[in-house]
């Protein structure tokens, strides 16, 4: 009898092991997927924003980046800014990121860029993995 009850504690005991083991390579399997999708959705996203004509505010480009991965658009977030060169050549130049009421454009229109840095944040649904990718549009 004692032998059969250590018989059935060594075999819990690996058994318990052993779906230890399983449960963390389904975790695993989960967080690489979800990071995988992310990716996919960066690349649609930096892929659209820059094919876009030249604008203030791409958001709209990055929302049907995602959408199109079956996610809600606030999954997205875009941030633009425009380069503006130092009156002294040999001076670097500053990036801002305009008025409230054109965020990313220094004067009426978009053709007054020269140069844009789009940076494009996207969050998993579940919220565990975000990545960032900056696109540079330039005119030069």
């Amino acid at each position: 009898m004692v032998e059969i009850v250590i018989s059935v504690v060594l075999m819990g005991t690996v058994v318990v092991a052993i779906l230890n083991a399983v449960a963390t390579n389904v975790r695993a399997s989960s967080s690489a997927r979800s990071a995988a999708q992310v990716e996919t959705a960066i690349v649609n996203t930096s892929d659209r924003v820059n094919r876009a004509p030249k604008r203030c505010d791409y958001t709209i480009y990055a929302q049907a980046a995602v959408q199109t991965e079956g996610w809600d658009p606030s999954t997205v977030s875009v941030t633009q800014e425009y380069y503006e060169p130092a009156p002294d050549p040999r001076n670097q130049g500053t990036w801002s990121s305009g008025s409230a009421l054109a965020p990313a454009c220094p004067g009426t229109s978009p053709t007054d860029l020269l140069v844009q840095r789009v940076t494009i944040l996207i969050t998993s649904p579940d919220g565990k993995v975000n990545r960032t990718i900056q696109v540079v549009k330039s005119d030069v």
